[in-house]
């Protein structure tokens, strides 16, 4: 079905020390976004791809470390949750019936509990990886108080469909709307990348698959400290360097394809 309206939000501005390893100007801080939809739909009510940080975070109830807010200089402002957005756009937050993620590293599902009666959908490689916590960097990315609500979640594997070439997971249980996941596994181990039809284009939310435009633009070299932080963070370097590869092809293939990452503030103004 049509969408009745797609907005873009920043769910979540960070400031990295060193921003000139970001491609900024200086020796101060870089500035990061978390791209957020919200999608206003004819049937399913609202839905959120992804979250950003949540209310709990804002509050300090979430365990973020001394070292991320250090380091990576979230700015955790009350205004720039999901939640609050909705409000502000005169929506009832009530009416977010599903959530889809990326992926639960704590910048892109802090605001699960803002939405508690929600339907999270996920890649079940994903949704396994983050219970279990089993290696060092999971336990930095996943934080379980994001999830003691007990979210609804519902999961996926691929199951024969495709999308433009792709493995993918083209319908969501109890989702009228074209919204799906297509499977961009490597910074996670389940991680996705989400695709929207909007009308006569579709609209490809890469989370975490890459970082910077030139990435899959070619028009330049991305920053080193972006490169360093994809080889720091990634738990799979195969697949994360396989998926980057088969986005840089979607968008040289198709004119109807619109594709943006989470954190690149150059990607998110053309929307905002």
């Amino acid at each position: 079905m049509t969408l009745r309206a797609v907005h873009h939000l920043n769910c979540a501005t960070m400031c990295p020390v060193a921003g000139f390893l970001l491609g900024g100007t200086g020796l101060g801080r870089g500035k990061m976004v978390a791209h957020c939809l919200l999608l206003e739909t004819e049937r399913d009510g609202l839905i959120l791809v992804d979250t950003g940080f949540g209310t709990r975070d804002i509050e300090g109830m979430t365990g973020l470390s001394s070292a991320f807010k250090r380091f990576v200089g979230p700015t955790l402002d009350h205004s720039e949750t999901a939640l609050a957005q909705i409000i502000a756009l005169g929506l009832d937050p009530e009416d977010v019936r599903h959530i889809v993620i990326t992926h639960l590293d704590l910048d892109h599902a802090g605001g699960l509990p803002d939405f508690p009666n929600a339907k999270v959908h996920l890649h079940a490689r994903e949704h396994a990886a983050a219970m279990a916590r089993s290696h060092f960097k999971e336990r930095e990315r996943y934080l379980k108080a994001h999830w003691t609500h007990g979210p609804k979640w519902e999961v996926y594997t691929e199951d024969g469909d495709t999308w433009r070439g792709l493995p993918a997971v083209t319908k969501l249980r109890g989702v009228d709307a074209d919204v799906g996941l297509l499977p961009m596994h490597g910074h996670t181990r389940g991680h996705s990348a989400i695709i929207v039809n909007d009308r006569k284009r579709w609209l490809v939310h890469a989370g975490d698959a890459y970082f910077h435009h030139h990435a899959v633009s070619g028009a330049g070299p991305v920053p080193v400290g972006f490169r360093v932080f994809e080889r720091a963070t990634e738990m799979i370097p195969a697949e994360r360097r396989a998926s980057a590869a088969a986005l840089r092809q979607l968008r040289a293939s198709y004119e109807d394809v619109e594709l943006f990452c989470a954190h690149d503030p150059t990607e998110y103004a053309r929307y905002a």
